[in-house]
């Protein structure tokens, strides 16, 4: 695709049939207008991070796109409508998170986004499954995502389908 970027999302869910969810999502992402779905990480299975609930699960998706930043995220929120997420409250359970993580080396912030995802860095659930994907990528911090997830051992995390 001429003009595409590479991005990352991050997809996660603690309710229902996590996995299914995130195969599920992970396979309409490349239903969105002009974007192309190019890989998907294994799941993994994770503590909540300052949230509640049963464990999450997690996996990163690579796409290239040629939509803006901000028409990819309405994107994803669509989708996650359609798998029946709320928002009750901050770090509630869900059904379904799709998370924008990387915009190419993009650097944006503004009320709805903020790329790189501001905490992507400190998320094992986040950096396992991206270091499958991209793990030279450098984080803001100068660190590969290797580097930076080697930093996450207290984290509980593991490694449930390929």
């Amino acid at each position: 695709m001429a003009g595409s970027e590479r991005v990352f999302v991050g997809l996660g869910a603690n309710l229902g049939d996590a996995e299914a969810s995130l195969h599920t999502a992970a396979a309409q992402l490349s239903e969105i207008p002009t974007t192309k779905l190019v890989a998907v990480s294994s799941l993994y299975r994770s503590a909540p991070l300052d949230a509640q609930g049963p464990d999450f699960v997690n996996a990163v998706a690579e796409l290239r796109t040629e939509l803006a930043p901000e028409t990819l995220l309405a994107e994803l929120l669509v989708q996650e409508l359609r798998f029946g997420r709320e928002r009750p409250y901050r770090h509630a359970p869900r059904t379904l998170d799709l998370d924008l993580l990387l915009y190419g080396t993009r650097c944006h912030q503004g009320p709805s986004l903020t790329l790189p995802h501001p905490r992507m860095h400190l998320r094992a659930f986040v950096l396992a499954p991206l270091a499958e994907l991209a793990p030279d990528w450098r984080l803001s911090d100068g660190r590969s995502v290797v580097q930076a997830l080697a930093s996450m051992s207290k984290q509980r995390i593991k490694r449930i389908s390929a």
